[in-house]
């Protein structure tokens, strides 16, 4: 495995919504990694895509979330569970040669499998940060999880990912990374 580059990785995040959010198990020590690893994104200039499923019925991005995206990071509607079956998805993908998909976001075993599934599929080396992922049960999330991993996804957690990234303490984004983490 190469570690992944800020430059060739892009983040991927699946439907953080309104209508989504209050059923999910432990969403609230979920969110703060997902804060986390959107702040870090911002100041690694890691291209991110935002995803939501069929917002109309369930809702926009939280606002918890919505409030640290960039401009430039494009909100993306899709009616499939796997980001991929969006054709504005896969276009905006094409954008940029992503070596590496970076995936967070809900359910982790529906939209966030699927299109970790898909990635792989498409020959990417697929990350999905696991402590910034939920599903209304815990045992989905665990037995897909599990799943993930044995089809040969890197599960791991945003920090972890975080200093794979930065790989030392040399990088121009350490310092502002690293007061997140405190």
């Amino acid at each position: 495995m190469k570690f992944p580059d800020a430059a060739s990785s892009v983040l991927c995040v699946i439907d953080i919504q309104e209508k989504l959010v209050p059923s999910i198990s432990a969403f609230d020590t979920v969110l703060p990694r997902q804060q986390l690893m959107l702040r870090a994104a911002a100041e690694l200039k890691l291209r991110t895509i935002v995803n939501e499923q069929y917002p109309k019925g369930l809702g926009n991005t939280i606002g918890p979330v919505k409030e640290l995206l960039q401009a430039d990071w494009p909100i993306i509607e899709k009616s499939s569970f796997s980001a991929f079956g969006s054709d504005t998805f896969r276009t905006e993908l094409a954008k940029v040669t992503a070596k590496s998909l970076v995936i967070m976001g809900i359910e982790t075993h529906v939209c966030v499998q699927q299109t970790a599934l898909d990635a792989l599929n498409s020959g990417q080396e697929v990350f999905v940060l696991a402590d910034a992922t939920g599903s209304r049960n815990d045992s989905d999330k665990a037995l897909s999880i599990d799943f993930m991993r044995s089809k040969g996804i890197n599960v791991t957690s945003v920090e972890s990912f975080l200093f794979m990234l930065m790989k030392n303490s040399g990088h121009p984004a350490f310092k502002a990374v690293s007061k997140f983490l405190r």
